[in-house]
């Protein structure tokens, strides 16, 4: 059987075995180069996913710097309210005693202005009340005026003290009138006053 049987040449082995290491090299390349296709699309993913997180904290970040910005305008805001309520107990140790002493200055002017006004002590502002205030001014410092006129028969004195006592209590009634009406009976007693103001100075010799 031997010499019926064809041997294989020796350049048909060479040739196969050439054949299969190209073969084997081409499958090498391919598989090397869809690797690199799969590595490729796999960093566009990552990069695209990396892409995408930037973006959502930036828009996250953009907001919370939005709303910050919101609530430092807000003056009644949970954080600016903590912020005053902070501030409030390092300052008002310090500034309650100014405070006191600035209204205590003010409110003093204010009494001495309104008693000049008035034409009394500042002392006696507390007795002098209401709309009419000023007209009980005039009513007692009258009446003071008026005791120190020489009044040998006495009449003089005693009718005058009796219109001002008059005068006094329709002060007194027209603080319970309607505004309008109130004004109109001040202006009555107003002038009323005025003619014994000038009797009693002239009783005391100021013309």
């Amino acid at each position: 059987m031997g010499l019926f049987t064809k041997r294989t040449r020796r350049p048909s082995r060479r040739a196969q075995a050439k054949a299969l290491k190209h073969k084997a090299g081409l499958e090498a390349k391919l598989a090397a180069k869809n690797d690199r296709k799969s590595r490729r699309a796999e960093l566009r993913t990552q990069r695209k996913v990396a892409k995408q997180q930037v973006a959502t904290l930036k828009a996250e970040e953009k907001a919370a710097l939005k709303l910050a910005a919101k609530a430092e305008r807000d003056p009644f805001s949970a954080a600016q309210i903590r912020k005053y309520i902070g501030v409030a107990r390092v300052l008002i140790p310090v500034l309650a005693p100014l405070a006191y002493r600035g209204a205590t200055i003010i409110r003093g002017q204010l009494d001495a202005r309104r008693a000049q006004q008035l034409g009394i002590g500042v002392e006696q502002l507390g007795d002098f009340t209401g709309h009419g205030a000023k007209l009980q001014a005039r009513i007692a410092n009258t009446e003071a005026a008026l005791d120190r006129v020489q009044d040998t028969s006495g009449d003089f004195v005693a009718t005058t003290k009796d219109r001002l006592a008059g005068l006094s209590t329709a002060v007194r009634t027209a603080e319970q009138m309607p505004a309008a009406r109130r004004r109109g009976v001040h202006a009555s007693i107003s002038h009323e006053l005025s003619g014994i103001e000038a009797e009693v100075l002239a009783r005391l010799g100021v013309r």
